[in-house]
């Protein structure tokens, strides 16, 4: 069973490398198209919140490439120089997505509040999990699971956090291409590129659930065996 969670990990490393992959042509060709509203990343955030009520959230810059993200404890949007700076589909889709996360936080939106509060859980028991898990599968082979099942009760933390993630993706993007459509800032031939990027930035995180959720019911088989033993 061993083999095959390392089997599956390797899996998902390869599916998850192939929609990075992805994404990134993807932002490339889609950072190429000038958007013809003439906007950079940096005005569709701070148009988008202006319009959507918001005016306690700043727009900065951060390094990076795809670091592009929403703070909510600075109650910051945090573009990277890319996405910031230029005035492209690309930027104009990632800076309206990164407004969605402040404006679910504006409404609070169940889901983010829930992975909000997850957050401190999640990162304690991220630092640990390996170490825990490896060392209670080498406990099991003796018949002791009792760290093993730690192990597994802290992996699933994690497991419910990415799932929780989902819908707060989704929702931002949702939220970002209803604004980028209704307020004409991406044409008719801008809109579907948009979304494009978007859909594949929200795979990124499908693919990283799912892999989560496989290993984590692969840990469980183990551990039932073990008893089973």
């Amino acid at each position: 069973m061993t083999y095959e969670i390392m089997l599956v990990s390797i899996l998902f490393i390869g599916i998850s490398f192939l929609v990075s992959a992805i994404l990134k042509s993807r932002f490339k060709v889609y950072s190429k198209i000038p958007l013809q509203a003439r906007l950079t990343g940096r005005e569709v955030a701070e148009k988008m919140l202006r319009e959507s009520g918001i005016y306690d959230v700043k727009v900065v810059s951060v390094e990076g490439f795809l670091t592009d993200h929403y703070n909510p404890l600075t109650k910051t949007v945090n573009l990277s120089p890319e996405v910031y700076n230029n005035y492209s589909v690309a930027s104009a889709a990632i800076a309206a997505h990164e407004c969605g996360h402040a404006v679910q936080h504006a409404d609070a939106y169940s889901w983010l509040m829930l992975r909000s509060r997850m957050v401190p859980v999640v990162q304690f028991t991220s630092n640990i999990v390996n170490w825990v898990l490896l060392i209670g599968l080498v406990m099991a082979r003796s018949g002791n699971t009792t760290l093993l099942l730690i192990g597994i009760i802290m992996m699933a933390a994690t497991v419910l956090f990415s799932v929780v993630t989902l819908p707060v993706e989704f929702d931002a993007s949702r939220r970002a291409l209803a604004w980028l459509g209704n307020t004409n800032v991406t044409n008719r031939d801008e809109y579907p590129k948009a979304k494009n990027a978007l859909t594949w930035a929200a795979m990124t995180y499908v693919v990283a659930a799912l892999a989560s959720v496989v290993t984590l019911i692969q840990y469980i088989m183990i551990f039932l065996g073990g008893r089973r033993e």
